[in-house]
């Protein structure tokens, strides 16, 4: 029996004793005197029989006795019998039913059970009447260093900045031990480092980990695996152990400034490169990274601060791409000399001095000689020439150049594909271009054509522009009637009215437009009966006289005489007053009556004649003119007259104008 099991059962057996010491007699022999003191003797007993702990020992496989109950009252007779309840009768733990020796049935483990609640009960056999009440006690498992301590929240990843102070916390790791932490050493822990030394160290007691290395650069090691031991009874002998590793980062921090591999570099672009072209790259190394890294370029030309090139800064690479930004030109200018700077755009002064945030370097560009067209000295060209101009006049000239170093002589020529006609001509030494052909305005206005010019040796190359050329407008062309009129008129037009309205057109185009004058022509037969007005705004009207009536008279005669009148064919788009002539009683209008089909404006009451006094006046001066043609023997001109005359006593709106009509043929 080990020391725990025999001072369980001394425990037991003192606390039994008690009893036992007060029992005189045995209780089957007592008489009634006696049954007082028995009273006495149950109430001490009572006392003696309340149990409270028993102790076994945990991982133990052998079956032992761990106590004993024993009740005042057995004499060792076995005449008591001793029951066991609770948790683990009879599985964990049994009773001698006779002796009251409580032994264990299989090894506990007190991390699945620290202790079990039992009731204990004493019998008498003959009277199976309980000598003792029931008693209730328990049985602590009592801890062995059976279990070893485990991390928990494992893995363990921590970072910290490069450059961290000693001391800086890295990570907190922590165990726990199942065994029994009031019982020994058993659960006590302590940590301690077995890998990461010198640079990290840990708190015995916390498990808390922190660098003990200065100024750990991320750009030497930037990741460290520290394992990290911890172990119970408080590191003696024996105990058990177990380990974890903390992986440790160590993030960037701006330490490190832009430097060029380089003091020189070297580039070569033809002169013909386009704007844009990528001249080569550049590449100031930075041992950081991410937003540490980042950095600007920029370039300080040579003294002719041209600006040719300019340097912008790969965002993925972080290279400096020099680019080309103004056309080159190998005549004007074979190399660029210009130095390059590379600046961080994040800077920390706690690492490095302001200065150590930049570096530079210095670019060389070579420009390569490329055999180009010849250039001409303007981008278009457009010339004014009249029509006018003849055969052979020179109005303008076109010149080019070839700009390499190797000049080399240019001949012109006109792309026939855009002069069609051949109007012009061009030298071909001297490129001045001149009238092939009679221009006419009124036919071909303008004139676009393609000049080239190409160079006469080398690779024969060529270039050309566009030439415009206006041909201006002389009074070259005269005026015509807008198309050819045909009036119509009804014998019963009054004076003053508007026959026709005509106008002109000239192919010309003044720049002040055109003034158009319109007048009879003295030399040629006029019919007296009509005159023409100039509206003084480019038309002219024709405008009947006095004269029209003679035809109606004339009518009247051929009536008599019976000669038939035909009718009148006109074209459907006369719109004067127009006449329709049939014989009597043939169904057709009358001959004295006349029909306006499109009246050119209404005509006026009687009373409105007085208002036109002025046109009648006119009109008898322009007969005048022609009274010769018409002499007063002529028995028409005699009858209108007379006409007249009746129509005049018949009006009571107008003035005797007869009078005046006589008079002036007089």
């Amino acid at each position: 029996m080990s020391y725990l099991s025999v001072l369980a059962v001394m425990m037991v057996f003192s606390r039994v004793s008690g009893g036992l010491l007060s029992h005189t007699s045995h209780p089957h022999s007592l008489n009634s005197q006696q049954s007082g003191q028995r009273s006495l003797l149950l109430h001490r007993l009572r006392r003696g029989w309340i149990w409270k702990e028993l102790f076994v020992p945990e991982e133990d496989p052998t079956p032992r006795v761990i106590g004993q109950l024993k009740s005042d009252y057995d004499r060792g007779e076995f005449t008591i019998k001793y029951i066991l309840s609770g948790e683990g009768a009879g599985d964990v733990f049994e009773i001698d039913e006779y002796s009251g020796e409580i032994r264990t049935l299989k090894k506990l483990d007190r991390e699945e059970k620290a202790s079990y609640i039992l009731q204990a009960q004493a019998i008498n056999r003959n009277t199976n009447e309980p000598e003792e009440p029931q008693s209730e006690f328990i049985i602590k498992v009592q801890d062995i260093n059976d279990n070893s301590p485990q991390f928990q929240n494992e893995p363990y990843v921590s970072s910290i900045p490069e450059m961290s102070p000693v001391g800086t916390t890295v990570a907190q790791v922590t165990a726990t031990d199942v065994d029994d932490p009031m019982f020994g050493n058993n659960a006590k822990l302590i940590y301690s480092i077995l890998q990461g030394e010198p640079y990290f160290s840990v708190e015995p007691k916390t498990g808390i980990v922190l660098t003990s290395w200065p100024n750990m650069d991320r750009e030497v090691q930037d990741e460290y695996l520290v394992v990290v031991q911890v172990k119970d009874m408080l590191g003696l002998s024996g105990g058990y152990s177990t380990s974890t590793t903390v992986t440790v980062s160590l993030t960037d921090v701006n330490d490190n400034g832009p430097t060029f591999q380089q003091h020189l570099y070297t580039f070569a672009i033809p002169e013909n490169a386009a704007v844009g072209t990528t001249v080569g790259r550049i590449m100031a190394g930075d041992g950081d990274v991410g937003i540490n890294a980042r950095m600007t370029y920029s370039l300080e030309e040579d003294l002719e601060g041209s600006s040719t090139f300019i340097i912008q800064t790969d965002p993925v690479t972080q290279a400096g791409v020099v680019l080309l930004a103004k056309p080159l030109n190998y005549e004007s200018k074979k190399r660029y000399v210009m130095a390059a700077e590379a600046v961080n755009d994040h800077i920390d002064t706690r690492f490095l001095p302001l200065e150590e945030f930049r570096d530079r370097t210095t670019l060389k560009i070579l420009v390569g000689d490329v055999d180009e067209p010849p250039v001409f000295l303007s981008s278009v060209y457009e010339w004014n020439i009249p029509e006018n101009a003849a055969v052979g006049t020179v109005f303008g000239s076109i010149s080019a150049r070839d700009t390499d170093s190797f000049s080399s002589p240019i001949r012109y020529s006109i792309d026939k594909r855009t002069d069609a006609t051949k109007a012009f001509k061009i030298d071909p030494n001297n490129g001045t271009i001149a009238v092939a052909k009679a221009l006419d305005r009124e036919t071909t206005e303008w004139y676009n054509m393609t000049v080239e010019a190409k160079e006469t040796t080398q690779n024969h190359l060529s270039s050309s522009v566009v030439v415009f050329i206006k041909v201006l407008d002389i009074n070259d062309n005269v005026p015509r009637l807008a198309r050819d009129y045909q009036p119509y008129i009804c014998e019963g037009t009054q004076a003053g009215d508007l026959i026709q309205l005509l106008s002109a057109v000239d192919p010309d185009e003044p720049t002040e437009g055109h003034h158009f004058y319109f007048s009879m022509v003295p030399e040629e037969r006029i019919n007296p009966n009509f005159t023409v007005r100039d509206n003084q705004d480019n038309t002219a009207g024709i405008v009947a006289l006095l004269m029209l009536m003679v035809r109606r008279q004339r009518r009247k005669q051929q009536e008599e005489t019976g000669v038939e009148v035909k009718e009148l064919e006109l074209p459907d788009a006369v719109s004067q007053k127009v006449l329709y002539y049939g014989e009597k009683g043939a169904g057709r209008a009358d001959l004295d009556f006349c029909q306006p089909v499109v009246p050119v404006r209404p005509r006026p009451k009687r009373r409105e004649r007085r208002l036109r006094r002025e046109e009648v006046r006119a009109s008898i001066r322009m007969s005048l003119r022609e009274s010769h043609l018409i002499g007063p023997e002529d028995e028409v001109f005699r009858q209108f007259i007379l006409d007249r005359l009746a129509e005049a006593d018949q009006d009571p709106y107008v003035p005797p104008f007869d009078c005046l009509r006589t008079y002036a043929y007089e």
